[in-house]
């Protein structure tokens, strides 16, 4: 879960079950969570003070496009908005790096999901050798004080890399490239990646454990199994919201004892 001390991927299992031994009581208590997170949600929307950013990384078909469809399944669309960070446009690769992450971050009362996100320019920029060590160095500094920034105008970060296996990502893959129906999710630059798995995975644990901060914690979810997964993100959000407690605003005093004929 929460790193502490270090990411230290190499020594998480990303076949644990996090103590959940049943995948049918799973289902009833991600079911649970989900009701859980519509009322909070509403809160939130109805409030219109603070915002939830949720960050989601990971290797190829770690699980970003199931959680977000599982765990948010009940959340008001109004009050909700997906980002799906891919290669930079000319446009904005004319601006700093950060500019786009920031025009995409949740307005008030919203719940913000990104998929990949700013994290794309400290860990795939760096494998492929697009900047170097010092660059990256100096872009952990820009993340942590955007993220603190974030989080002093009222936007609660909570990120997410969803760990997974290389032997589980192999059987994905395939899975992929043998469904009609999920063909299209694939990418032969998936197999690039793939070959430089142990790189990508060093460099996500170096980012990780220098941007895990008390105003923006990372945590590392076991990805395996996709229903351990699920529940351990939606309990998660549950909690933040919790802990946030947003309050539905005091009704007009003059509606009070008003009826409607």
């Amino acid at each position: 879960m929460a790193p502490d001390g270090g990411a230290r991927l190499d020594r998480r299992d990303p076949g644990d079950t996090c103590g959940f031994d049943s995948k049918a009581r799973a289902a009833e208590d991600l079911a649970v969570l989900v009701e859980r997170m519509r009322i909070l949600q509403n809160r939130l929307w109805a409030e219109q003070r603070r915002a939830v950013l949720v960050v989601l990384q990971g290797l190829d078909a770690s699980g970003k496009d199931g959680t977000i469809r599982r765990v948010f399944t009940g959340v008001n669309p109004q009050g909700c908005e997906v980002t799906s960070f891919k290669v930079p446009t000319p446009n904005e690769l004319a601006h700093d790096y950060l500019w786009r992450c920031h025009a995409a971050c949740p307005a008030r009362g919203k719940i913000g999901i990104w998929n990949r996100s700013h994290y794309e320019d400290l860990v795939t920029t760096r494998v492929l050798g697009l900047v170097d060590d010092q660059q990256v160095r100096r872009r952990y500094r820009h993340v942590r004080a955007f993220e603190q920034l974030l989080g002093d105008e009222g936007t609660r970060v909570v990120k997410v890399f969803l760990h997974l296996s290389r032997d589980e990502q192999r059987r994905r893959l395939q899975r992929r490239i043998d469904d009609p129906e999920r063909r299209w999710k694939f990418r032969p630059d998936d197999l690039e990646t793939r070959r430089r798995w142990d790189e990508f995975l060093a460099a996500y644990d170096d980012a990780i454990s220098a941007t895990s901060t008390a105003w923006a914690p990372w945590y590392v979810v076991p990805a395996d199994h996709k229903w351990v997964r699920d529940l351990v993100v939606a309990s998660l959000l549950v909690a933040t919201l919790t802990d946030m407690d947003p309050r539905l605003p005091e009704p007009d005093p003059g509606i009070t004892g008003l009826r409607v004929e």
